[in-house]
């Protein structure tokens, strides 16, 4: 089979897959849902038919499930297209979207909204900026920590990403250092909160963080789809690009901020999690190639499937209690990741 007939039967099989995963991530928990019932509940909401299922079962799809996993897709998806993205800009296979210390940033950001925000909103009134003050500090963390490396690696010869990279280690040691001064004076209750905010949730998702996903991931997740045939260029080098017409400082610019939106907004409302940005793309490139065109929407899904995996797993694994997402991704990629690099050694020698 040539490789094109691969990629759309890649393609197709993700576009099935994710549907179906989506059904049963909304029926994985401790009162489990029959597929069945969740189409009856959705088909009941359109006026197609009406559904026989108790209020109980509904309320938990509708206002539980349902919001968590249209989160979990979005996120996943997200992370797994700007790594994707990362690693075609940076031409660097074992790059993730935490190369430029976005999430280190971001983490940062959110702990100082955890620890010092009792001092910060003592006088605020505003419920909606004290509801949400840990996502609009992450968010600001990531975005001012990508506005920072951006100016160190760029100078009038145009952007140099070897600097960006050298750049984003230091900022990322350097939130690590504020993260540890944040844990050093938190009182026990909010070093925990802390701690599990670190560990990466969406079980704390809502229709509102779904909504805000949505408008700001959604178009994020397009735009870096779009840079299939930019991205293959840019792997033959830069100069090359340049000669087929590509603008490589701007082309760099909007990757990085699109990039940095993508992680920051996850961050924000979810945490860290890892490995995601990283083993998607390596996964879809095992099937089908390095083509972008294929690799970025190809991620994009399997990424969403990986997510809701994952958070499958960390329902259901010490189940009534709940793992932090950010263990189950990190158990599950930190093992793959091991072996390509195990993979790699085998072929130098």
């Amino acid at each position: 089979m040539n490789r094109s007939r691969k990629s759309a039967l890649l393609l197709t099989v993700l576009a099935v897959a994710l549907p179906a995963v989506i059904v049963l991530s909304i029926g994985t928990g401790p009162v489990a849902i029959s597929p069945m019932d969740i189409v009856s509940i959705f088909l009941d909401r359109l006026g197609i038919t009406s559904s026989s299922v108790t209020d109980q079962t509904r309320l938990i799809v509708e206002s539980i499930r349902l919001p968590r996993t249209l989160m979990g897709v979005m996120i996943g998806s997200s992370l797994a297209v700007a790594g994707a993205s990362m690693q075609g800009l940076f031409r660097n296979p074992l790059a993730d979207p935490s190369i430029i210390g976005v999430s280190s940033g971001a983490a940062l950001g959110a702990g100082i909204a955890i620890v010092l925000g009792g001092v910060l909103f003592s006088g605020v009134s505003n419920t909606l900026l004290l509801d949400y003050s840990v996502s609009l500090f992450a968010f600001a963390g990531g975005v001012l920590t990508t506005w920072i490396v951006y100016k160190m690696g760029t100078t009038n010869n145009g952007t140099s990403v070897a600097t960006m990279l050298l750049a984003g280690v230091a900022i990322s040691a350097l939130a690590g250092a504020g993260m540890g001064i944040l844990n050093y004076i938190a009182d026990d209750a909010t070093l925990r909160n802390l701690t599990f905010w670190q560990m990466g949730s969406i079980g704390g998702a809502n229709w509102n963080s779904v909504l805000l996903c949505f408008t700001l991931l959604g178009p994020v997740i397009f735009m870096l789809c779009r840079y299939g045939q930019v991205l293959n260029a840019m792997l033959l080098g830069e100069s090359e690009a340049r000669h087929l017409g590509i603008d490589v400082q701007k082309t760099k610019l909007k990757l990085i901020l699109v990039t940095a939106m993508a992680v920051g907004v996850s961050v924000s409302v979810a945490g860290i999690i890892g490995f995601v940005g990283l083993v998607v793309p390596h996964l879809i490139r095992i099937m089908v190639g390095p083509d972008h065109r294929t690799l970025l929407p190809a991620s994009a899904m399997l990424g969403g499937i990986l997510l809701l995996a994952a958070d499958m797993v960390a329902r259901t694994a010490v189940a009534p209690a709940e793992l932090p997402i950010g263990i189950v991704t990190a158990l599950m990629g930190a093992p793959f990741f091991m072996s390509l690099l195990w993979q790699q050694r085998k072929r130098i020698a």
